[in-house]
């Protein structure tokens, strides 16, 4: 894929895709390595490709980047239940980690990859520091059906209220002692419906302790919201 540009209102200068670099999955990893090569630094991802579907989620970790996401590499395993149920995955990760205005041109990159492969608006999830730059990229984007913001700050998330009419789903432990639920809390009350909120009892940051409840909850939440309205 070839000049494919994107930008946010925090950063008036376009991130140019030159290309789109297919390489070997990351050691450990499953899925296919690829490249995307801009005039703003590498950007390194892992694709779950399901043949010929049109549906597609995007995921994001927090302010340190990486690619395996909370509830001991959660994202890893649903990205492959949900290729074999007819949806792609796109794991991404930052060129700059922590910095918000350059994570959300990533995810802009990612989305216009995809829509530029036929796929359908699609589902963003991001976990902790991540959780503000899917609010802001779902936002930015017309090109997002829904967002997903696993144990979120709301620093970064005040526009969450902006996102309607696309789906917004909020997912938080009570026990989280890095960011409080209480984050969660707000940025659900910051967003306009159709909008979700899921507390768990006794869940730290990383949700480890509800890791199988959380990833069949969402193995649920994200083909249907990605359906929803199709004929």
């Amino acid at each position: 894929m070839t000049d494919s540009s994107a930008s946010t209102p925090a950063d008036s200068v376009p991130m140019t895709v030159y290309e789109v670099v297919e390489g070997l999955p990351f050691e450990g990893e499953v899925g296919r390595g690829l490249l995307f090569r801009t005039n703003r630094g590498d950007l390194k991802s892992i694709f779950h490709q399901s043949t010929g579907s049109e549906q597609a989620v995007i995921f994001v970790c927090g302010a340190r980047g990486g690619f395996g996401g909370p509830a001991t590499g959660m994202y890893s395993r649903l990205a492959e239940r949900l290729r074999l149920e007819g949806i792609s995955s796109l794991r991404l990760d930052y060129r700059q980690p922590n910095v918000i205005p350059e994570c959300v041109l990533d995810m802009l990159a990612g989305i216009a990859m995809l829509k530029g492969t036929g796929h359908k608006p699609v589902i963003l999830v991001g976990h902790s520091f991540g959780g503000a730059v899917v609010v802001a990229s779902g936002v930015a984007s017309s090109h997002v059906k829904g967002v997903v913001c696993l144990s979120p700050q709301t620093y970064g998330a005040h526009m969450a209220g902006q996102l309607s009419p696309k789906s917004l789903l909020v997912v938080h432990g009570k026990s989280d002692t890095r960011l409080p639920f209480s984050c969660g809390l707000q940025i659900h009350d910051w967003g306009q419906e159709p909008k979700d909120l899921v507390l768990y009892e006794g869940a730290e940051h990383r949700l480890e302790e509800c890791g199988t409840e959380l990833e069949e909850m969402l193995f649920g939440w994200i083909p249907k919201t990605l359906r929803s309205g199709d004929p």
